[in-house]
């Protein structure tokens, strides 16, 4: 274990913001990460997995820890399901593509998420219809102030909408080490009815589909959308979803009849969060070199050279002109630092 110096983080962060890290390691097993979380003269911690979901806004003074860990492992497994356990360093997409090629059923809708297995339960990541928490047992994480490890259940995790312990009481106290899933191994439970996976399906020629093909149609789709990080920098959907009383929806109705929403309970209603911001007027527009996709307005992007300051400027004009213009407060999914 090795502790570097003034490091930059370009490359550790899908938004490719360039900003130094003052100290700087990378753990590749459990030992390391103990042995590092015990550096007295570091008292202040970063951890860092796969960089997808965070805006990085200023250098960081603080010890930044890259999680490396890798391995993933059948637990268990009965006739119908399988436990799976993914180490927090391996690409979440990777794990995906390989719990495909073994047939496992139930991440499928899941592909193509940026970032890694360990970070992905802190917000439950979900598209199309799944979420994390559909197929999460449990995760193994350690304790950032005594060094030992606590095992979290589902019931543990508290999962909400791209939310979870873990950015609510527990935020900066546990590191995520491993995570448990329950997949299936036959009589897969297929989601093709959310957004366009149905009518790409068609398009492909696929009647009877398999999980493989349902893998396939939404990176096809996800492709067609959003903008791949390698080439223009950004951390996928950049707000969630509103959720707002069903009467204020049909107050908004009045002026605007193309509104969409999906219900969430008898009183409330989930609004897409690019829609509004796509009324709002930002979709596609550029403010020097960060702006909003031209294919998808909850991506926010980095044309090259933004600092996270521009980003975060960006986002907190799109959040007040939505609210002018529609009463509603749109809260950033990523986290700012």
């Amino acid at each position: 274990m090795q502790i570097n110096q003034n490091i930059s983080l370009k490359p550790l962060n899908t938004f490719g913001i360039d900003v130094n890290a003052k100290y700087f390691t990378t753990v590749n097993s459990i030992n390391d990460l103990k042995g590092v979380l015990n550096l007295k003269e570091h008292s202040n911690k970063l951890i860092l997995g796969g960089g997808s979901n965070i805006l990085l806004t200023k250098n960081q003074d603080s010890l930044v820890i890259h999680i490396n860990l890798k391995g993933k492992e059948i637990v268990s497994e009965t006739e119908d399901f399988v436990l799976v356990k993914a180490n927090a360093g391996e690409n979440w997409h990777e794990f995906v593509l390989w719990c495909l090629k073994n047939d496992f059923g139930g991440v499928e809708n899941l592909s193509l998420i940026p970032g890694n297995v360990g970070t992905a339960p802190i917000q439950n990541i979900g598209a199309y219809g799944v979420e994390l928490k559909n197929h999460f047992v449990s995760c193994e994480a350690l304790s950032i102030e005594n060094n030992t490890f606590v095992t979290f259940n589902k019931d543990d995790c508290h999962f909400d909408y791209r939310n979870s312990i873990f950015k609510q009481e527990a935020k900066g106290k546990y590191i995520i080490t491993s995570v448990v899933f329950k997949l299936t191994k036959k009589k897969h439970n297929l989601h093709i009815n959310y957004g366009t996976i149905k009518s790409q399906l068609d398009y492909m020629g696929i009647t009877n589909p398999t999980i493989q093909n349902i893998s396939k149609a939404v990176i096809a789709i996800r492709e067609s959308k959003l903008p791949n990080p390698k080439e223009i920098g950004n951390s996928g959907s950049f707000f969630k979803n509103p959720v707002v009383p069903k009467s204020h929806y049909h107050i908004l109705l009045q002026s605007f009849e193309d509104m969409p929403s999906y219900k969430v309970s008898e009183d409330m209603v989930k609004i897409p969060a690019g829609w509004l911001i796509e009324k709002a007027g930002f979709k596609g527009k550029r403010f020097g070199d960060c702006g909003v996709h031209k294919k998808q307005a909850l991506v926010l992007v980095n044309y090259g050279n933004a600092k996270g300051i521009d980003i975060l400027n960006l986002s907190q004009l799109i959040q007040k002109t939505v609210k002018r213009l529609f009463g509603i407060s749109i809260e950033a999914e990523v986290n700012i630092l």
